[in-house]
């Protein structure tokens, strides 16, 4: 099977992304403006409400999109699909919704953790704020990870491809 390109992927992902902006705009424009005393108190009561709230609000949604499109009939996102990309398992089959929601997750764990830490520098908790930026640096270093992996081989798998089995094709 040819494997997909890094740079075809992040260009599918670029693609995704607009789909989140839009989707985000759509949750803070609308939702949060016509619920707004509703929803306002939920991200200044404490960082954990607040982050629930964002992982319901947005994690969540994003999530899904990513994890139902890539194990349906299509192998891929919006970006996958227009870039003529797709994920499949080790042995080129379609991926099931449990490892297509596993690697989706180890995809976004850096995103939630990065709202982790700031919530946590916004709103008053317990941890202390160098403790909070050792997080937030970590979580840069697993990006860079992320963005540096795929070109060590010569499939391009990414780390949450390695650990969920899955490789991403043209």
């Amino acid at each position: 099977m040819p494997y997909a390109a890094f740079k075809t992927r992040i260009y599918a992902f670029l693609l995704d992304y607009l789909v989140i902006v839009i989707y985000g705009i759509f949750v803070v424009g609308t939702i949060s403006f016509v619920f707004r005393s509703y929803i306002k108190p939920l991200f200044s009561s404490s960082p954990i409400t607040a982050e629930l709230t964002g992982f319901f609000m947005m994690t969540l949604p994003v999530s899904l999109y990513f994890i139902l499109c890539e194990c349906s009939k299509w192998q891929g996102t919006l970006g996958k699909r227009k870039m003529g990309i797709r994920v499949v398992d080790a042995v080129g089959q379609r991926i099931g919704i449990g490892r297509s929601a596993f690697r989706t997750a180890i995809k976004f764990l850096p995103w939630e953790v990065a709202h982790f830490g700031i919530w946590r520098l916004m709103l008053p908790t317990d941890f202390s704020e160098s403790t909070v930026y050792v997080i937030l640096n970590a979580v840069n270093l697993v990006i860079l990870l992320y963005l540096i992996i795929p070109l060590t081989s010569k499939k391009r798998r990414n780390v949450y491809d390695w650990i969920a089995g899955t490789e991403v094709v043209r």
